[in-house]
This record gives C-alpha cells, sequence and structure tokens, in this order.
C-alpha cells in the first residue's frame, strides 16, 4: 500500500466518521449567518436550536473516536513512484499541426514542450514531498513499535486528534511513563464551555431565558467532563499501542487566600484499554462509567460555590499497585495449590489414618 493511498484512507474514514450532530452544527452556523433574512419566529427557533446543538455537542463528545492507527503497516509502507517524464503536449501539438499544416509549427511544439516540462518540474516537487512525507511516517511507526516514548508524544503532537475538545474547552498535557503507561492532565475549562442559562421556545414564539438550576449545572458538568476522559481515553489507544492510562482531570476554583482562579485536581481515573473496548458508548452513561473504573474523587460539588471537592491524584505508583492486586490465572493457581497443600498436611497431623481421605480433598 502506497503512503499516499493510505493517507487517503485515513482521511476518508475520518471523515466518515463525523456525527449527525457536527454536521447539525455547520448547518445551524451557516442559518446563522442569514439571520437578518428570517422572520422574528424562524430567529427564535434557530436560537434554541443552536443552544440545544451545543448541550448535544458537548453532552456526545465520549461518543467519536478516530480510526485505529495501523502502526505496522506503516512501518513497511512502500516509497511513491518515481514519475516520469511525459510528452503529452507535445505529441497532441505534433498531432494537430499534423492535420492542419499550419506553418507555426516550430513555436508550437516549442510550449508544448515547455508545458510538459513544467507539469514533470511539479510532478517531482509532488513526489519528493510525498517520499519525504512517506519516511517520516514509515520511522515514526518503527520507534513506535520499538516503544519509543517520544515517538509517542510525536505521534500525539503531530496528528493532534484532540480539536474537539479544544474547541469547547479542554487542554491536555502529556507524560509517558513507558511503552505501555501513559498519564494525562485534563483541563476542564466547563464553567466557561457550559451554559449558565437555559433557552427554551415559548409559546408565543419568543425565546424564553431562565438561568440554569445549579443542580442541573453540576449534572451537565460532571457528564461533560466524564465524556471528555472516554474520549480521551479513546483517542489515545486508538492512536497508540499503549494498554493502560491514567488521567488526571482539573477545574479552576477560586484560591480565597488570594482571591485568584487556580486550577485544582478533582478526579484521576485509572483506564485499562481491554475494559474500555468492551464499553457501548453510544449508551452508556458517562460519569456511571468513570465511576465504576479505579478513582479518586467523587464528583460531587458543593451547593455553595458548585466546586468538586478537590483531591491528590493518583499515581503511576498507586496505578502500579492496583495493577498488582490482580493476579493473573497461574498466580492465582499456585496460591490454591500451596493452600490445598497446607491443608493436606495438617489433616495429615490431625489425623494419620485418614491420609487416603486427605489426599482426595476437593475431589468428588
Amino acid at each position: 500500500m502506497s503512503m499516499t493511498s493510505t493517507m487517503r484512507a485515513i482521511e476518508a474514514a475520518e471523515r466518515r466518521q463525523q456525527r449527525e450532530a457536527k454536521k447539525q452544527q455547520r448547518e445551524l452556523e451557516r442559518q446563522a449567518k442569514e439571520m437578518a433574512k428570517l422572520t422574528e419566529l424562524e430567529q427564535a427557533r434557530l436560537e434554541v436550536e443552536t443552544y440545544e446543538n451545543r448541550l448535544e455537542v458537548m453532552l456526545s463528545v465520549h461518543k467519536d473516536q478516530s480510526n485505529p492507527w495501523d502502526w505496522p503497516t506503516l512501518a513497511t509502507l512502500l516509497p511513491p513512484i518515481h514519475p516520469s517524464r511525459q510528452s503529452h503536449h507535445e505529441f497532441k501539438a505534433r498531432r494537430r499541426l499534423a492535420v492542419s499544416a499550419s506553418q507555426q509549427s516550430d513555436d508550437t511544439i516549442q510550449k508544448a514542450q515547455q508545458q510538459d516540462e513544467s507539469e514533470y518540474k511539479d510532478a517531482l516537487q509532488a513526489h519528493a514531498a510525498e517520499h519525504a512525507e512517506c519516511v517520516k511516517i514509515s520511522n515514526l511507526a518503527r520507534r513506535i513499535i520499538k516503544g519509543e516514548t517520544e515517538a509517542y508524544l510525536e505521534a500525539i503532537h503531530e496528528h493532534n486528534p484532540f480539536m474537539e475538545l479544544a474547541g469547547i474547552g479542554s487542554s491536555l498535557h502529556f507524560t509517558v511513563h513507558n511503552a505501555s503507561i501513559l498519564e494525562c492532565v485534563l483541563s476542564t475549562k466547563g464553567r466557561q464551555a457550559i451554559p449558565s442559562e437555559i433557552k427554551m421556545l415559548s409559546a408565543s414564539g419568543k425565546v424564553s431565558v431562565k438561568p440554569m438550576p445549579r443542580s442541573q449545572f453540576i449534572e451537565i458538568y460532571q457528564d461533560y467532563v466524564c465524556g471528555c476522559v472516554l474520549r480521551v481515553a479513546r483517542e489515545l489507544f486508538a492512536l497508540l499501542p499503549i494498554d493502560k492510562l491514567l488521567i488526571t482531570s482539573l477545574a479552576e476554583s477560586i484560591d480565597t487566600t488570594t482571591g485568584h482562579n487556580v486550577e485544582r485536581p478533582f478526579l484521576s481515573v485509572v483506564i485499562l484499554r481491554d475494559v474500555l473496548n468492551k464499553l457501548n458508548f453510544d449508551k452508556l452513561d458517562p460519569s456511571d462509567t468513570i465511576m465504576s473504573f479505579t478513582h479518586r474523587g467523587d464528583l460531587k460539588a458543593s451547593r455553595k460555590t458548585g466546586d468538586f471537592e478537590f483531591i491528590n491524584p493518583l499515581t503511576v505508583s498507586d496505578f502500579a499497585q492496583e495493577t498488582n492486586k490482580r493476579p493473573d490465572f497461574r498466580a492465582l493457581l499456585g496460591t490454591v495449590k500451596n493452600l490445598r497443600a497446607e491443608l493436606e498436611k495438617q489433616i495429615s497431623v490431625l489425623n494419620p489414618q485418614s491420609e487416603d481421605t486427605a489426599s482426595t480433598i476437593g475431589e468428588p
């Protein structure tokens, strides 16, 4: 598979992934430009639909994911074929001259040859750029397969799959600990991103605006943050061959000692690839899903300030301890055998005459 066809396939697949809410968002933006032409009722309806769509995009952010990157295939990309010099324009010019018997044959042929040469130079430039891109992506793929942490960061920054999150108020910072574990700090600007008002269409066809109840705001904020966490996890697992993620979310609050806004951690969660792959993202509740993972933070906001309770985030050492709590089957089988042997030994001491019975413990 050539570099061009591979990249085109990836781009085409990503375009197909755009969900209906995003398409509707673009249509609403187009309609907004023609708002002056609409009637008062149409303007009100458009304003409410735009508001509802904004919330829908935010609360469905976890449902999207870029196509997985096939790094082994990209590591073996064939370089593009070197262009060959063509004489299409010269051939056409000579054919026309042969039919018309024109007296300006030399000048016409020379111009046709120049056009062929110009197209050949353009093809050489395009080939050079494509060849360089092919070499670049192949080298990166080989480094990722080897587990180079710097290559992981290059892939994240070069093929940034988080543009939508940036558009709705989130930023990220990454730390690669090894080829299997990656840590991410997610800064969520929920207070700025989530509307503070509710917009509805009244019976008279006008826009009704009222403050959003704090409980509703906090519920939307929770699902938005957890949806962002899930989206980040999906994108990172699709991009990189990692198995485990540690994601910590930050939120702004007022530091009462200075009166300034500061960012503090309120949620840390461990996400495993195998677990994430089993989820149905079209039907799950983001908050419930995150709370089912190993985490620190309860997403309970203060009734007075609306701030979450801040935490000391999980660390990679906590991560390792959690992993060690889950023995594999062989370790579990070994433990069972040891316990059985100890139990048989104790029974034989208590009742030396029951060796036959002791040897069959656990058997039908």
